[in-house]
């Protein structure tokens, strides 16, 4: 209700400049909203993510869960979308008094910020790297574009196997392979993604060489501070279209304080004022 003060947080390990409290506050004055938005790190607390999740409950409307707590989220609160129960993450948790209700606008994000920057192209075949939380919203995300190839590559080459079965199972028009060399797969690829921490603050650098990139049609970074990664510089570089974690930042929020909030935000003064702060 407007005049009431609405409780939110982020819990998550790298979130120091995070941008998420800055787009909630200006949601919130959009909205005549007084809007409480705090960055929540297990470690600087002194508490397990368990113990922070608890503590939210109990004092907040809702959350936000990034990186690495997404797929541990996910198994602490009901999903009653069964996509976003296939993901097996959640970055949007409600306290609704029956429990955590969960859902993911990394998903829906995702999606918003493609068409924006391409339109109605097909994504064609695609590389990801990465299939963490994030990863695993996105890769849905490109099964629900039209993707007819998704290459998956991860450190942890379990952690891909598991996704391309379920990818597989909800989405059998979209082939799915595996891969340990990222160079390798990116070859004839037309989507080159980041869904991996590297480019952020705190971990610097590129999971691909610049070299690689060439040939392919678009890349999109999960990354979004800093905005200009390594990953994107580069793919720019190599004449590649970019869409920046920036747009899915921007999306994912537009999302959330829709949950939050049960009311739509005007989407082109958020924008504006989310570039001028």
């Amino acid at each position: 209700m407007p005049g009431d003060t609405l409780r939110l947080g982020l819990i998550g390990d790298n979130i120091r400049a995070s941008r998420s409290p800055l787009l909630h506050r200006i949601a919130g004055e959009m909205l005549y909203i007084p809007t409480v938005y705090d960055r929540l790190i297990p470690a600087d607390l002194g508490q397990s993510f368990d113990a922070v999740f608890a503590d939210c409950a109990a004092t907040r409307r809702g959350i936000n869960v990034t990186y690495p707590y997404k797929e541990v989220a996910a198994r602490k609160v009901t999903v009653d979308d069964p996509l976003v129960r296939a993901i097996g993450a959640v970055n949007t948790v409600l306290f609704e008094p029956e429990g955590p209700k969960g859902q993911n606008t990394d998903f829906t994000g995702f999606k918003a910020a493609y068409e924006r920057v391409r339109g109605e192209a097909a994504p064609g075949t695609v590389l990801m790297i990465g299939t963490g939380g994030v990863g695993r919203a996105v890769a849905f995300g490109l099964a629900g574009l039209g993707a007819t190839t998704l290459r998956l590559v991860d450190r942890d080459r379990a952690k891909a196997e598991a996704l391309a079965v379920e990818l597989r199972e909800a989405a059998p028009a979209m082939t799915v392979e595996v891969a340990d060399d990222a160079e390798a797969a990116g070859r004839g690829a037309d989507g080159l993604i980041n869904c991996t921490p590297l480019g952020m603050e705190g971990y610097p650098g590129s999971p691909l060489p610049r070299a690689a990139m060439a040939g392919g049609a678009w890349a999109f970074d999960a990354v979004y501070t800093p905005e200009d990664t390594q990953f994107l510089t580069d793919a720019a570089a190599q004449g590649l279209q970019v869409i920046s974690g920036w747009e899915l930042y921007f999306y994912q929020g537009v999302h959330a304080s829709q949950l939050f909030t049960g009311q739509g935000l005007d989407e082109a003064v958020l924008r504006a004022r989310l570039r001028e702060d």
